[in-house]
């Protein structure tokens, strides 16, 4: 009779990469939102004076970086979220908590 695996036990190894991953992907993140405020802050500057046309390629050059760095951001926060989860779910269930189905105590 196949039944579904057993809970597998998450190593201390596999805990430190969810959280470098995590906090990878939160600095991506936070870099992403302050270049987003430089470039509005460029285009304001640029559009204030003509002689500081170059400040809205600045932000256009920001703008393509931004949009580089989501598929980083993409492959750093999806599987940190889901290691993360998966860790948090251990801690829940408890350190050694093995999935034995349906009929527990029929035994």
């Amino acid at each position: 009779m196949y039944g579904p695996p057993r809970f597998q036990e998450v190593s201390t190894r596999y805990r430190r990469w969810a959280g470098v991953l995590l906090w990878l992907a939160i600095a991506v993140a936070s870099l992403m939102a302050v270049a987003f405020v430089a470039s509005i802050v460029l285009l304001v500057k640029a559009d204030a004076d003509v002689d500081n046309a170059a400040y809205g390629y600045l932000a256009i050059f920001l703008w393509f970086g931004i949009a580089a760095a989501i598929p980083v951001l993409l492959a750093l926060g999806i599987p940190a979220v889901v290691m993360t989860r998966r860790v948090r779910q251990q801690k829940r269930l408890g350190h050694d908590a093995v999935y034995r189905g349906p009929n527990v105590g029929e035994q």
